[in-house]
């Protein structure tokens, strides 16, 4: 394990002297810093081997090391064993940032490299500022580290196919009006976009460039009179084109924006956002213009989903959350007499969740982890690294797919036979956290930071906590992850807080881990509404979108409030009434069963 790792780790170094670089950065991103890529991508997991969707290394001529957050801590522990390539768990006490890192290893005259389409223009900022005067260069020019790939996978091109105005609720039209009215507030002639889902949301269009994201390698980038798309010729069809041309886009191709923002007109200032757009392009249209570095208009208005995208969103997950409950109904009643294992119980539910009518695609790869698997937030299980499933123990499963109506995320722990008081105290508080965070009513203005103590209390006050945040935006037949609001409970000035609003709908999932024993994780997702409005302001809400029974197997009363248990009950009764018309016979008892009253 880690030996051909170490190779190439070795190999870089060299690649690295000869160009006279001493320090050199591979991140986990795509042109447009894509939370996850397409395999044309993916150089930092091929030089270290390390699989997760986060994590950045940093390469010198004497140590190599990686940094990643705790999703992936017991992950990457495993998979850079005998690399030689140190682990910076990020977040964690005497852990240096990548910028504290490099500010105390390069020295004066020094170059630090990397792919400057990969690193992200507010990172590079970063650096700029860091190193300011200290005579350090920056050479992002190159990919130093592509010749070491030879087979390295073709730069994906699927065809592009339009969602119909009557799925969306929206037109391209509508939406540019929007976009303009934004940049005019702001004072810019022209903006810049680069995040890929941000890009199909304004046209309507969608793709699969990355596995599980329905997205097209693109660029677009929009003035008052006109909008220009930059993506591959081969990706459009005849229908497509005439689409984009009624609607008033333009395209080029993708490879041509480095030369189109070279050579037009650009008559006033530029909005482009700078955690988004890549340090190269970035730079290069900082040559020409004045910029107006903020979020992309269209992320927020991406994430308020209007009433037409929420009614198919509604019934997306209610024909979601039956497939789920009925897999985890035949999870518990097999263990133990049918043969099963990680890899093949996740086919099978992913096998069941294609037959929902209007299936596209998963959300996200099916993370299937049990027992000890499930302490890795993220575990991946594969055809050389899974485990087989008894009548014992609790198994994890977050899963979610992607439909014509809609984006879904679930997950559920189960227990599958004897679990330990431990295991029970930790479930039924990770219930608890969901349930009370869901039942949460706050005043408009607050924000995901304001919320997530909510989902973490019940938990802090046992001296416990969950590496990760506790909610994330979820896209409308797009990425499973989406910005800019999010739940979590630390202070980072590179994450913008945003008012909730009614429309967002948000993950709801605390969890716990115990390396080498467990993972529980209890994740619902919610719809944010306005409830009541008084003199002290307009009050807000959530309601559920997922209707998944709770295993009671792992509740143990002891440990809830009685107002933890009436919360418990009253979610039970609405996901019997919500998904009995659906169930008959001996399934329909075995719902009835799963959501009585404690």
């Amino acid at each position: 394990m880690g030996v051909v790792e170490k190779q190439r780790i070795t190999e870089l170094q060299k690649l690295l002297k000869a160009a006279g670089i001493d320090y050199y950065i591979v991140p986990t991103a795509d042109y447009h810093n894509s939370e996850y890529v397409n395999d044309h991508f993916k150089m930092r997991e091929f030089l270290s081997g390390f699989t997760g969707s986060a994590g950045t290394l940093v390469v010198s001529g004497k140590e190599a090391g990686l940094w990643t957050d705790g999703r992936y801590f017991v992950q990457a522990e495993s998979e850079l064993a005998g690399s030689g390539i140190v682990l910076y768990k990020m977040a964690e006490e005497n852990v240096p940032t990548i910028k504290e890192y490099l500010e105390k290893n390069v020295a004066k005259g020094q170059t630090i490299g990397f792919d400057g389409r990969v690193v992200d223009a507010f990172f590079g900022k970063e650096l700029e500022e860091v190193f300011e005067g200290k005579n350090v260069t920056f050479c992002y020019d190159r990919d130093i580290a592509a010749q070491l790939w030879q087979d390295r996978p073709a730069m994906p091109a699927s065809r592009v196919w339009v969602v119909p105005e009557e799925s969306c609720g929206m037109s391209v039209a509508q939406k540019l009006d929007r976009v303009r009215e934004k940049m005019a507030e702001e004072g810019a002639a022209h903006l810049l976009i680069s995040r890929l889902d941000d890009i199909m949301w304004l046209y309507n269009i969608r793709a699969n460039d990355v596995a599980c994201n329905p997205v097209a390698l693109s660029y677009t980038f929009v003035s008052k009179e006109a909008a220009v798309l930059f993506i591959q010729s081969a990706a459009l069809t005849d229908g497509t084109r005439d689409y984009l041309a009624k609607n008033g886009v333009t395209y080029e191709e993708y490879d041509h924006i480095t030369g189109y923002l070279e050579k037009c007109d650009i008559d006033g200032k530029v909005w482009c956002s700078g955690a988004d757009i890549s340090y190269m392009l970035y730079k290069l249209v900082q040559k020409r213009a004045e910029l107006v570095d903020r979020k992309n208009p269209t992320e927020l208005m991406k994430a308020v989903k209007n009433p037409v995208e929420m009614e198919h969103i509604r019934e997306c997950y209610l024909r979601d959350s039956v497939v789920l409950t009925k897999f985890l109904f035949w999870m518990k009643e097999h263990a133990g007499k049918t043969a099963m294992d990680e890899l093949s119980v996740a086919a099978k539910l992913d096998g069941m969740r294609a037959e929902i009518p209007g299936f596209l695609d998963l959300s996200f790869p099916t993370i299937s982890a049990y027992k000890s698997n499930a302490a890795m937030a993220h575990y991946s299980a594969t055809k050389e690294h899974f485990s087989r499933i008894d009548a014992e123990g609790l198994y994890l499963v977050d899963s979610g797919g992607q439909y014509e109506g809609g984006t879904t995320d679930v997950t559920r722990t189960i227990a599958l036979g004897a679990v330990t008081d431990e295991m029970k105290l930790h479930f039924t508080k990770v219930a608890c956290a969901m349930l009370r965070l869901a039942d949460a009513k706050f005043l408009y203005g607050c924000t995901g930071r304001n919320l997530d103590i909510v989902a973490r209390e019940p938990l802090w006050a046992c001296g416990l906590d969950y590496k990760h945040g506790t909610g994330h935006g979820i896209g409308y037949i797009l990425n499973v992850h989406e910005g800019p609001h999010s739940l979590r409970w630390q202070y980072k000035s590179e994450l913008p807080e945003t008012k909730l609003e009614e429309g967002m709908i948000v993950s709801d999932e605390p969890g716990m881990y115990v390396q080498d024993s467990h993972g529980i994780r209890t994740e619902n997702i919610v719809e944010v509404v306005k409830e009541d409005k008084n003199e002290y302001g307009q009050f807000m809400g959530f309601r559920h979108l997922t209707y998944v029974p709770i295993d009671l197997d792992v509740i143990d009363p002891q440990y809830m409030e009685p107002s933890d248990i009436r919360k418990l009950n009253a979610y039970h009764e609405s996901v019997c009434a919500k998904l009995a018309p659906y169930f008959e016979g001996a399934e329909l008892e075995m719902l009835k069963k799963a959501t009585r009253a404690v």
